[in-house]
């Protein structure tokens, strides 16, 4: 435990990382390629990836007049989940931070659409993303230990 705050919490996960510690980091990099690919739309039109938004018609008829204005921060939200991903799998500490920090970001961003008035579609959205940021937050996935690490999240100051 040398080097380690006390209220770290080691598990003693054996073997391949559990289905669940997999899937956010899944999920993460899933994240990404969708955010760049609504970024590169709205930044970059008449291109045959346009015909993707006929998946989301209502999105695209909202963010379409912000064009290149929010397909820049598209490429940013896409970057940081990128970011997020490989930290996950890297089981780094700032990586579980950056995940935790991107799925509030999420849960407030429901609320606010609860809010204004889109409350089936804000509450499904706050009940997935806390739901998944709770589980985010137990001691023993901040704390869980990877096979090939046996320490779990690691820091920047920790040895390797």
């Amino acid at each position: 435990m040398r080097g380690r705050h006390p209220s770290n919490v080691e598990a003693t996960v054996r073997g391949a990382p559990p289905r669940a510690m997999t899937a956010i980091g899944v999920f993460l990099f899933f994240g990404a390629i969708m955010a760049c690919l609504a970024g590169a739309t709205l930044i970059w039109r008449g291109t045959l990836l346009d015909h993707l938004w006929t998946l989301n018609a209502p999105a695209y008829k909202q963010l379409s007049p912000l064009g290149k204005t929010v397909g820049i921060f598209f490429l940013m939200l896409s970057a940081s989940l990128a970011a997020a991903g490989a930290g996950w799998f890297g089981r780094r500490l700032w990586g579980w931070r950056l995940a935790v920090t991107i799925i509030a970001t999420q849960v407030l961003g429901d609320l606010m659409s609860m809010f204004m008035g889109h409350f089936v579609k804000g509450t499904v959205g706050v009940t997935i993303a806390a739901a998944l940021l709770l589980y985010l937050l137990r001691p023993e996935v901040k704390g869980a230990a990877a096979a090939r690490h046996g320490s779990g999240f690691r820091s920047e100051t920790d040895s390797a």
